[in-house]
Parts: C-alpha cells; structure tokens; sequence
C-alpha cells in the first residue's frame, strides 16, 4: 500500500499499515514512511 509523505513529498511504500477507523466513522490506514519514518495516513478501505 501507498500514502503521501509530507516530509518526503511524495508517495512511499508504507511501513507497519494498520486499519484505524476515523472519528466520523470512515476506515483509513496508518503506518510509516518507509523512506524518513515519519507518520502517514490515508484516507479509505486497504
């Protein structure tokens, strides 16, 4: 799976994905940039 890095800006590999459900009740997908480490979310079903 895929996600935007902010600090990397651009689409990396994503590290340790776990499925989370958001606040309002939408499924995403958290994780780590595989690349610097820092923290990436995205937004949908895995």
């Amino acid at each position: 799976m895929q996600a935007y890095c902010v600090k990397c800006r651009a689409k990396v590999d994503v590290k340790n994905p776990k499925s989370i459900t958001m606040k309002n009740g939408r499924p995403a997908t958290q994780g780590t940039c595989a690349k610097c480490g820092t923290k990436v979310f995205r937004i949908g079903k895995a």
